[in-house]
């Protein structure tokens, strides 16, 4: 019988190739690695005596471990799953028909904009002055009730005053994340999840891996001020913008905020 290759399994190899360089990937970030190269081993083991030897009754064993494994798996991997299965949906949503045809955007919506983000902005660059560490979290597309729901409800208006007496060093909501919603300040003192990515500098400390990991979970900004530097950075896409002037985090922020 001829060996028939044709275009379509080209693209069945190549699919699969991406699928698993992206969770090659993913366990990388999550030190999930080791676990899953165990699992890839397992999967060639088994296709190699059922497929290939073809030991009907080895087979078969190993059919009712993968059957009861893949529950396992899913247990044992639910926040890569969610991970994976939130970055398939959450494909940033189509712009304004203005930035496709010449960036003409609507200027009552771009001064309002401003004025949401300059009280953020000039809070930031007063703690940036004092070494006073903040970490803010704005939400965009997904929401971000169960971090909301960790911390303290505030529900108050954008004030910049505000946000620099949350973050004072003797305030009790100092330490955790204060989140920003529907254009007002939800909750402060919030838990965010920690990224566990290797590429994170050394010196970046638990508040940028926050910010990081809450910015790999969802679609939110997370702006950080660092308590050791005074340096401002913003943690968005699952990547880090560092050493940000105010008009570097002004411009961030208006691009990226609806």
């Amino acid at each position: 019988m001829p060996f028939d290759f044709g275009l379509k399994d080209a693209i069945d190899i190549v699919l699969v190739a991406l699928i698993l360089y992206y969770l090659y990937k993913l366990m990388k970030e999550s030190r999930s690695l080791n676990i899953f190269i165990g699992v890839m081993v397992f999967v060639l083991v088994w296709l190699f005596v059922s497929q290939v030897l073809e030991m009907r009754l080895l087979g078969a064993i190993l059919d009712k471990l993968v059957g009861v494994g893949a529950i396992a798996l899913i247990v044992l991997f639910q926040e890569e799953i969610r991970r994976f299965l939130y970055s398939l949906g959450a494909h940033q949503r189509i712009k304004q028909l203005s930035s496709f045809l010449g960036s003409r955007r609507n200027e009552k919506n771009l001064e309002a904009t401003r004025r949401l983000i300059m009280p953020i902005v000039m809070a930031c660059m007063n703690m940036s002055k004092g070494k006073v560490g903040a970490l803010i979290v704005i939400e965009r597309g997904a929401p971000l009730d169960d971090i909301v729901d960790t911390g303290d409800l505030i529900n108050a208006n954008i004030n910049q005053r505000l946000i620099e007496n949350i973050f004072f060093k003797n305030s009790p909501l100092h330490d955790g994340a204060m989140i920003i919603a529907h254009k007002r300040i939800k909750a402060a003192g919030c838990i965010l999840p920690v990224s566990h990515n290797l590429d994170i500098p050394k010196e970046l400390g638990l508040r940028h891996r926050a910010a990081m990991g809450i910015s790999q979970d969802s679609d939110a900004i997370a702006i950080v001020v660092s308590e050791e530097t005074g340096r401002i950075s913003v943690a968005m896409k699952g990547q880090f913008h560092l050493r940000l002037s105010a008009e570097e985090l002004e411009r961030i922020l208006t691009s990226e905020i609806d």
